[in-house]
């Protein structure tokens, strides 16, 4: 497995020419770029295929693979929304991230389904959301880029069998579950979503979690919460997974850069089994 660490893990007014730097020096092997309102730093809506080829090279250029894109736009722009425009804007933003990661050689978008809310029924979420997903998965299946739906706390697939329902109606080796192993922790053991998951994971999120705290202040370095990561280690083994493991934590407050390093070398002990 490859130790991999997205962007929102340093400050967000980072160059990303220090993001890239820092992360290989870190030890990374790749590295998950985020998809931007225009204006943002590194890859947006709005810019030029020359532009996103320039930020391929700074990856490759750094000794970093790029294997997937990730976004946080989908919070705003919802695919489950009850608003018809809303759920439009949606899709050109998950369209966006198949046209990079293809032009970019990554071979997964991750995309969050959708979210239950006072508007939005449970039901109604499924049912909106697999119908968006439906007409993105032919231009992920144009582009041969997979399109990973995230467990995310969004009241949302809540159970390793649903989140497998859930992918196979999509019908499409191109539909598959982008796993987050700390935000299952809350209501579930990520060790035996990855089994019931198997084939069907494209790509792992990894972050630690106190469930003690059971909130977003629960969220800790790896290595500092309650994931039984020989468990997951384990788990990962034994559906054959060998693709990235891509850190999501925050930067920490005194020194923004260090979470990278410390990351890094606590990722070699998940993946290694051993802190030698």
């Amino acid at each position: 497995m490859l130790k991999s660490i997205n962007q929102w893990c340093f400050p967000a007014d980072t160059p990303l020419e220090r993001v890239v730097s820092a992360s290989a020096d870190a030890g990374f092997e790749a590295i998950e770029l985020n998809l931007y309102e225009p204006g943002g730093i590194g890859l947006t809506m709005d810019m030029s295929a020359a532009e996103a080829e320039a930020v391929g090279r700074l990856v490759s250029g750094g000794g970093l693979r790029l294997r997937s894109l990730s976004t946080g736009l989908l919070w705003q722009h919802s695919l489950s929304s009850p608003h018809p425009e809303v759920r439009e804007q949606g899709r050109r933003v998950v369209v966006r991230q198949l046209e990079l990661a293809e032009l970019l050689g990554a071979d997964t978008v991750l995309v969050v389904p959708g979210t239950v809310n006072a508007e939005t029924s449970y039901d109604q979420c499924y049912e909106r959301s697999q119908a968006e997903l439906r007409l993105l998965v032919a231009e992920a299946e144009k582009r041969k880029v997979r399109i990973g739906v995230e467990n995310v706390w969004n009241k949302f697939l809540l159970s390793p069998l649903e989140a497998a329902r859930y992918v196979d109606e999509l019908d499409s080796a191109y539909a598959g579950v982008y796993f987050d192993v700390g935000n299952v922790l809350l209501y579930g053991y990520p060790e035996q979503w990855i089994r019931i998951l198997g084939r069907r994971i494209a790509k792992i999120h990894v972050k630690d979690f106190k469930t003690a705290v059971g909130n977003g202040g629960g969220f800790v370095p790896l290595l500092a919460g309650d994931v039984n990561w020989a468990a997951v280690r384990q788990a990962l083994r034994e559906i054959g997974y060998d693709d990235t493991l891509t850190a999501e934590i925050s930067p920490y407050a005194a020194d923004p850069l260090q979470a990278a390093y410390d990351t890094a070398h606590q990722l070699g002990i998940i993946i290694g089994g051993t802190n030698g």
